[in-house]
């Protein structure tokens, strides 16, 4: 026979045992909650809210509010996706699933002073219900911003069997210029620009028609006849019976990103284009020789280059064409070819400029020029002469680092004027220990965050604390330290460097 009491302790232990099982399952289950990547609310049946999770919390930009129910949509500023009606109690998503409603991905706009910006939320609400009835309401919500965003930027249109179009979006109006009313019963072939020919189309219709969606870029025309590149899906829409009743068009304006990719394409031959006319700089008993072009985010037409005269000479160019990208680079191109046959015919420096000139005149379009200093050294006796077109200075140090000449303009830029006249300066005679530098204003006007441009003074600081060290260093160390001075902000404009060191005297 059981006593009694132990009996009772039995059911106490049983008692206890479901309780603490309860409780696990309950703190459990608000952990997985409390980790959800959606925002969660519950609420009893009166309205008090029981849960409020995390991410709730980030989306609507605040916690739970102690407001009634009733006071709820002026508490979270809840609106109609028209972004200005604000919904009553009724309408609110907890309290329509309070009172037993169930319904799933509702768009709804949130503004509040938390969220001044607004975002959309896609909601899902149903009851909560136990044995003992309708006992609360729970939602379920995310961010869809994003793709709300996205959708009221995206063209949509949808066109009947025989392509007469039904509906367009206001995004339609906004990108093609077209109003509803000019469109409706029509066809979208009031958007062919004409870039794509009949067999396109006929291609296109065919595969719709057979049920299978379309997926395309190609080039339309907006009202005022511009032309615009889209990317486009077009989706055979059918009915419960599979019979197809209509098609549902998506079309995205990728003109921009189109111009972009043209733009970066153009970059990159014009890279190319600079990188395979670099001359390799020589090696000449004497002197320590480094260049380098170091290009900016849109490549410009700087250039440097090592030409070898007749007689044994050396003539050094380095040259900035005016503008950007591969227009550029097809200038610096045709500067370097034309530079090269007349400096092998044995023509003095200036000569060379002028003939160089007088053919970029006729090959240039209006406003389009080039600068560029040419120097000339005799191998033999050291003497370093030039001739500038327009060009930035460029510098003779002494061993001691201060400037024995300065490499100033002798003329205008290139391509300007059919009859410029250029000069030579008289030629200096290079000492060991002596140092030449020549360069383009990508440095010279390299800017720091607050507007103060790099600047020549910087240069000749540097080589001065520095003329110990090798050609190849000084001209590493002066991009570095150009890059240092602009906080590495995007470099707007390419920087090119020769730098000779003078390390003998002259073989006689």
């Amino acid at each position: 026979m059981r006593h009694p009491r132990n009996e009772g302790r039995q059911q106490f232990r049983g008692s206890q045992l479901k309780y603490e099982t309860l409780r696990r399952q309950k703190d459990t289950l608000r952990i997985i909650f409390e980790n959800l990547p959606v925002g969660v609310m519950v609420a009893d049946a009166d309205g008090k809210l029981l849960f409020f999770n995390a991410a709730a919390e980030k989306i609507l930009g605040g916690s739970a509010t102690k407001a009634n129910p009733a006071e709820w949509g002026g508490a979270y500023g809840w609106y109609l996706p028209d972004q200005n009606t604000l919904l009553v109690a009724e309408q609110l998503p907890l309290a329509r699933a309070i009172r037993g409603e169930e319904f799933s991905d509702e768009l709804i706009f949130v503004r509040s002073p938390q969220q001044p910006s607004g975002v959309f939320i896609s909601v899902s609400g149903r009851a909560v219900r136990s044995v003992m009835g309708l006992t609360g309401g729970v939602v379920i919500f995310h961010d869809a911003t994003e793709q709300q965003r996205s959708l009221q930027t995206n063209v949509l249109l949808t066109h009947d069997k025989q392509g007469v179009i039904q509906y367009v979006n206001p995004a339609f109006e906004s990108i093609t210029g077209y109003s509803r009313e000019e469109v409706l019963g029509k066809t979208p072939r009031i958007l062919n620009s004409g870039r794509q020919d009949a067999g396109f189309y006929r291609q296109l219709w065919s595969q719709i028609v057979a049920g299978r969606p379309f997926q395309g870029t190609f080039v339309n025309r907006k009202k005022t006849g511009e032309p615009y590149w889209v990317e486009q899906t077009i989706t055979p829409i059918h009915d419960e019976a599979g019979n197809l009743t209509y098609f549902f068009s998506v079309t995205h304006d990728v003109t921009e990103l189109r111009k972009s990719q043209e733009q970066d394409m153009q970059l990159r031959l014009a890279r190319e284009v600079q990188q395979r006319f670099y001359a390799a700089p020589p090696t000449m008993p004497g002197f320590d020789v480094a260049a380098a072009a170091y290009p900016a985010v849109e490549t410009g037409g700087d250039y440097f280059d090592f030409i070898a005269m007749p007689g044994g000479g050396l003539a050094i160019a380095v040259g900035d064409v005016e503008g950007h990208g591969f227009g550029s680079a097809l200038v610096m191109a045709l500067t370097r070819a034309y530079l090269r046959s007349f400096a092998a015919m044995g023509l003095e420096l200036e000569q060379i400029l002028a003939q160089v000139n007088r053919m970029l005149v006729k090959d240039l379009r209006d406003g389009c020029f080039v600068t560029l200093i040419l120097a000339g050294l005799d191998l033999q006796t050291n003497a370093l002469s030039y001739a500038s077109a327009g060009h930035v200075s460029g510098y003779v140090l002494r061993q001691s680092g201060e400037v024995e000449c300065v490499l100033d303009s002798t003329g205008p830029p290139l391509g300007l004027f059919p009859e410029s006249k250029f000069f030579r300066r008289p030629p200096v005679t290079l000492h060991p220990g002596e140092v030449v530098v020549l360069l383009t204003d990508g440095l010279t006007e390299s800017a720091a965050p607050d507007g103060t441009e790099f600047g020549a003074e910087r240069v000749l600081q540097y080589i001065r604390a520095h003329r110990e060290k090798s050609a190849q260093q000084l001209v590493e160390g002066l991009q570095q330290e150009a890059r240092a001075f602009c906080a590495n902000a995007l470099q707007d404009d390419d920087i090119t460097l020769v730098v000779l060191k003078v390390k003998q005297e002259p073989s006689r």
